[in-house]
């Protein structure tokens, strides 16, 4: 037997992966697909089926915006849970400001902004937040995540200069189409 043998693969997760999980990662969803999801529960509700920091990247597109606030705490909780430390999430979202953020009616209020982020991380919420750190319903937070985030713009706007991509993004409802933030777990 080789290393290459004994060393595990390290788990990666894609939740809410609809009929597609990306390559190499565990398909989550709430619905089977047809047999292509490999884990089949309700990711903003449950406790998912995986140990304690056994888990080094999870990868979730289009689904944190399906849900419920409550269930958006839950998410990255467990998220949390799972992950070993240094793991990641990459997390993609309709821009607020984008129709992609309303047109879809499974969509949840309020849409997903880059002020969440800031909510990730234990030490700001302390000092800036300090009503999310008390658990009075089970729905506070427990994680603690650096996190960091950028846009995917849209498709006109890409040959154009930084300068004027950024007037656009603060200037014209339709310049971002998706929020891409990436959570470290700390």
């Amino acid at each position: 037997m080789n290393l290459a043998e004994k060393i595990e693969p390290k788990i990666k997760l894609d939740i809410g992966c609809g009929p597609n999980p990306k390559d190499g990662y565990i398909g989550i969803d709430i619905l089977p697909f047809g047999g292509k999801v490999q884990h089949v529960f309700n990711a903003g509700t449950e406790r998912w089926p995986f140990d304690d920091g056994s888990v080094a990247e999870i990868h979730a597109s289009h689904f944190i915006e399906h849900l419920e606030a409550d269930e958006r705490i839950h998410f990255v909780n467990e998220c949390y849970r799972v992950l070993e430390m240094g793991g990641k999430v990459t997390v993609v979202v309709p821009h607020w400001a984008s129709a992609r953020a309303y047109g879809d009616l499974t969509h949840k209020w309020p849409p997903v902004s880059e002020f969440w982020f800031y909510y990730l991380d234990k030490g700001w919420r302390a000092s800036n937040a300090p009503h999310t750190c008390i658990d009075v319903l089970a729905t506070g937070y427990d994680c603690d995540f650096a996190a960091t985030w950028g846009y995917s713009l849209h498709p006109t706007l890409n040959g154009r200069n930084q300068e004027y991509q950024q007037f656009a993004m603060q200037n014209y409802k339709e310049a971002a189409q998706d929020i891409h933030a990436t959570l470290v777990k700390r």
